[in-house]
């Protein structure tokens, strides 16, 4: 029998912005997503993604466009290497420049072979992306000090850029998990189910009322 979509929404804490996601776990996982953020220039960013039943990512989608450019990009797991495939339209590095901020350079990766270790993707400024290693691990209900080192494929926004970038995640118990990448480290809120309720600094899901 089909399952009923889901929704959550976060709302960023950091600037303005928000982030709404519908998803479905009837075969494996299947999210459309819509961002809005005002920094580092207003933008929309749309992602599409699709997993397997162990959760492991098989095709991620983004577009993200503001005033007078668009930028697209497809993450698409290719034996021991990611398939990357970008579009651009406009001009970004014109409007960042306007805006007072450096250029963004171009979107995807000049070096796909950097990205062999990734198993999963994570974009800038979505607490959904970071859920999707939660519940791959099973962090939710792990052990505390159940640790995690992973390799990500971390896109970044509005540019599009995509790096290899190392993540490590440690299971705290009582619904936390600790996050950390480089010099920073978070503790991230998850419901039971590993959905990330709160991202300190960056975002908190907001219920209906």
């Amino acid at each position: 029998m089909p399952t009923m979509p889901k929704s959550l929404f976060w709302a960023r804490t950091d600037t303005a912005g928000a982030e709404h996601a519908l998803f479905d776990e009837g075969h494996g996982l299947s999210v459309r997503g819509v961002a809005v953020a005002v920094d580092p220039i207003s933008y929309t960013c749309r992602y599409q993604l699709t997993t397997g039943p162990d959760r492991v990512t098989h095709r991620v989608e983004i577009e993200v466009e503001g005033a007078g450019w668009q930028r697209g990009i497809r993450l698409e797991p290719a034996g021991d290497r990611w398939r990357v495939t970008t579009s651009e339209q406009g001009n970004l590095d014109a409007a960042l420049r306007a805006a007072g901020h450096p250029p963004a350079g171009l979107p995807g990766t000049d070096d796909p072979d950097g990205l062999a270790d990734a198993v999963d993707v994570d974009l800038g400024g979505s607490p959904l992306f970071n859920t999707l290693a939660v519940r791959r691990l099973g962090l939710a209900a792990a052990a505390p000090e159940t640790t995690h080192r992973i390799t990500v494929a971390w896109v970044l926004v509005p540019s599009l850029t995509v790096v290899p970038a190392e993540q490590v995640y440690t299971a705290l118990g009582s619904g936390r998990v600790r996050f950390a990448s480089g010099t920073f480290t978070t503790e991230l809120e998850v419901d039971p189910d590993g959905w990330v309720l709160r991202y300190p600094g960056l975002a908190e899901r907001v219920a209906p009322r």
